[in-house]
């Protein structure tokens, strides 16, 4: 499918489907131009021969973002084919990649590095997993990883068994609840904490909505995401 432009200075690409416990996942990635002109990848997904050369028309590829510790996969294969892109992620990933060179670890600020076109907030109510949330000022735009998966029907159907399917309903991980999965919902133990993120987030007022697995909400990100975190109480 190739890059697809969101909004300006915003893309996503769709990756390919892998296997999470069984479990096939979509993956996708966002890119963002900052206003260096230099582009800022979050997530990154396999990076193909083709997608390298779209991504080198867009611009130089200055920062390789991981939102949490589970989306780490491709960052050894950018950072081969980006070598001057510097790696970040929270210390849980850094923690994990040991064979990778990062930044200082992501937390509830963004560095000077792209403060001025993305915020963030730092969910780290939950002992297994934390994840960093980001907010495209110019577009409205929140990216998140797994603390909303908004999978549809079509895709269910395509690709999970019934048994699989029954699971996706029942947790919330379908569109019209787009809730995280339900084993890490009930790991946040700090719900003040994860309120204040959740708050935080909710302030941006974001109109779209971007997530790593599921449908992308182009219009009413913010009404999407309060429906999305009613989890945290």
């Amino acid at each position: 499918m190739g890059i697809q432009p969101i909004a300006e200075d915003l893309w996503i690409a769709e990756g390919e489907i892998v296997n999470f416990y069984g479990f096939p996942y979509p993956t996708r990635s966002v890119l963002v131009r900052l206003a260096d002109g230099s582009l800022w990848v979050w997530s990154p997904i396999r990076l193909s021969p083709e997608l390298q050369a779209e991504v080198r028309k867009l611009g130089p590829v200055a920062h390789l973002v991981s939102p949490n510790k589970i989306h780490h996969l491709y960052l050894t294969e950018w950072h081969r084919a980006f070598p001057e892109a510097k790696l970040w992620g929270p210390r849980s990933t850094i923690k994990k990649r040991p064979d990778l060179a990062f930044e200082a670890p992501l937390e509830a600020e963004p560095p000077a590095d792209w403060t001025s076109s993305l915020d963030q907030a730092w969910f780290k109510g939950s002992p297994l997993l934390d994840e960093i949330v980001f907010f495209h000022k110019a577009s409205r735009t929140a990216i998140l990883a797994d603390l909303s998966e908004n999978f549809s029907e079509h895709f269910l159907r395509e690709n999970w068994k019934p048994w699989q399917r029954w699971i996706a309903r029942h947790w919330g991980i379908t569109e019209g609840t787009g809730y995280a999965p339900l084993e890490w919902r009930l790991s946040f133990l700090d719900r003040k904490a994860t309120r204040r993120s959740r708050d935080k987030v909710l302030a941006w007022d974001p109109e779209r909505v971007v997530m790593a697995h599921g449908e992308v909400q182009i219009s009413g990100g913010k009404l999407f995401l309060e429906k999305a975190f009613a989890w945290i109480g």
